[in-house]
C-alpha cells in the first residue's frame, strides 16, 4: 500500500512538472482591442531590447500593458505581442524571440530589437522602424 502511494505521488509530481512546458493558453475573443496608444520609445540601451506596449485581455476588458526594456538575446530579435483577427474573432499572440537568420552579425540591442515581422500588426503608433 505504501509503495503504491509513493509510486502514485511520484507519477503525479513528474506529470505535473512536465505539464507547463506543453500547456499553452489561447485567448480568442469577439471584441477587437482599442487602437494602440502612443508611447515614447526611449533611447536605445546597449544590451537591451524594447518590447512595445500592447492591449492585454484582463477579465472582460482590454488593459494597456506599457512597453518595457528586457535583456537582449544575441542572435535573436523580439516579435511584439499582438492581436490577430481571424474569422470575426481576435486571437492573442504573445511576444516571442525569433532567431535572427539572414540578418548578418549585426547586434540587435536597442533600436533594431523592437521590430516586428510581417505587416507590423500590433505596433503602437510612434514606434520607430528600420
Amino acid at each position: 500500500m505504501v509503495l503504491r502511494n509513493v509510486l502514485l505521488c511520484t507519477l503525479l509530481a513528474v506529470g505535473s512538472a512536465a505539464m507547463p512546458a506543453a500547456a499553452q493558453v489561447t485567448i480568442n475573443i469577439g471584441v477587437a482591442p482599442p487602437a494602440p496608444l502612443y508611447e515614447v520609445v526611449p533611447a536605445p540601451r546597449s544590451g537591451y531590447a524594447w518590447a512595445p506596449g500592447y492591449w492585454r485581455w484582463e477579465g472582460q476588458r482590454h488593459v494597456w500593458a506599457k512597453g518595457h526594456w528586457m535583456e537582449a538575446r544575441p542572435g535573436s530579435y523580439w516579435v511584439a505581442d499582438r492581436w490577430e483577427p481571424r474569422d470575426g474573432r481576435h486571437y492573442y499572440e504573445p511576444g516571442r524571440w525569433e532567431h535572427d537568420s539572414g540578418r548578418g552579425e549585426r547586434e540587435h540591442a536597442g533600436k533594431g530589437n523592437h521590430e516586428g515581422k510581417g505587416n507590423g500588426k500590433g505596433w503602437a503608433k510612434g514606434h520607430e522602424r528600420e
